[in-house]
């Protein structure tokens, strides 16, 4: 009758499924939660698209309760990562589709970000109405009393009065239509053509070949001026009107590599702008360059009209000797 029963304890589960224990790798020990947990999917948590940081900013965001601040530099207070891994972060989740994230106008005016996290991307998110201020309704007031309604006076007997001719309904106009906007496209000013590239008056081959072969040499003087053979040949004759007015291929080569923008992204265009803008005059002859003389006017010869002496006046008269004797006897 006094027989103790003896109960073995339980065996310990298995830490993996199955009989055997894996040789390499990892071993889980799981336990059953049964409060305080996030049920995450595989597709984000194993994702071979995203970073680390961003899988596991996405398991926090899908552990916060909904209204939780998750901006940027609130999550840069929580954790170790600065605000531009954290942003770039936010981008990641947001480019598949882990997070969306839009500016909304509230009903008082206020612009905020609003944040939709999806623990199952593609997943509609449900429409909710946007919050309004609500009034403060004032308590009504306690209603009046009702006067008592005095009796109606007798109704007098009128005689009988022949029937309203009836007139016709006059029909009512029709709703005029709202006017139609068209769009109009903003007016944009029109552009201008740049300027044609110069052309020598005279062209020969020698010119065309050696505004050439200077056009090719540029890239051993500057990488970045290297052209293909058809923007060679198109800028051939804008080098021909510079050797045909006497420029010295060392100066035109200085002019077209000196202060080249970094980085230079279309050699050709800055050549041909430079070669159309900066093109020099013809050079003069040597009868422009001597400085022009003075006309000189002879004064003419005139006869004294006393001693018949000859001297130089613009008008007849008197000669110097002639004009102080008159002043002495005077």
């Amino acid at each position: 009758m006094g027989t103790s029963q003896v109960t073995a304890p339980l065996c310990a589960p298995s830490p993996v499924p199955g009989d055997t224990t894996p040789s390499s790798g990892v071993i889980h020990i799981n336990s059953r939660h049964a409060a305080g947990f996030t049920v995450i999917g595989n597709h984000l948590a194993q994702h071979r698209g995203l970073s680390l940081t961003a899988i596991g900013l996405a398991a926090h965001i899908q552990s916060l309760p909904a209204g939780a601040r998750i901006g940027i530099k609130h999550l840069a207070e929580r954790f170790p990562e600065s605000e531009t891994r954290i942003a770039a972060a936010l981008r990641e989740l947001e480019a598949h589709g882990y997070l969306h994230r839009s500016r909304v106008r509230l009903a008082d005016g206020r612009i905020v970000t609003r944040t939709v996290s999806y623990n199952q991307p593609g997943t509609v998110a449900p429409i909710t109405p946007t919050p309004r201020p609500q009034a403060r309704h004032s308590k009504p007031a306690a209603p009046l009393p009702t006067p008592p309604t005095p009796a109606p006076p007798p109704t007098p007997v009128e005689a009988p009065q022949p029937p309203a001719p009836q007139r016709t309904p006059t029909p009512a106009p029709e709703p005029t239509p709202p006017p139609s906007y068209v769009s109009v496209p903003p007016l944009t000013a029109p552009r201008t053509p740049p300027p044609p590239l110069p052309q020598p008056y005279a062209p020969t081959e020698e010119l065309r070949r050696t505004a050439a072969a200077l056009l090719a040499d540029l890239r051993r003087h500057a990488p970045g001026l290297t052209l293909s053979e058809g923007d060679v040949a198109a800028l051939t004759p804008g080098v021909a009107a510079w050797l045909e007015r006497d420029a010295h291929p060392d100066t035109i080569r200085h002019t077209l590599t000196t202060d080249l923008p970094v980085p230079l992204k279309h050699p050709a265009k800055l050549l041909r702008h430079r070669i159309t803008t900066l093109l020099p005059p013809p050079l003069p002859g040597t009868a422009g360059l001597t400085p022009p003389r003075r006309k000189v006017v002879a004064t003419p010869l005139q006869n004294c009209d006393t001693c018949d002496r000859a001297f130089r006046a613009a008008d007849p008269g008197h000669c110097r000797d002639c004009r102080a004797d008159l002043r002495t006897a005077a």
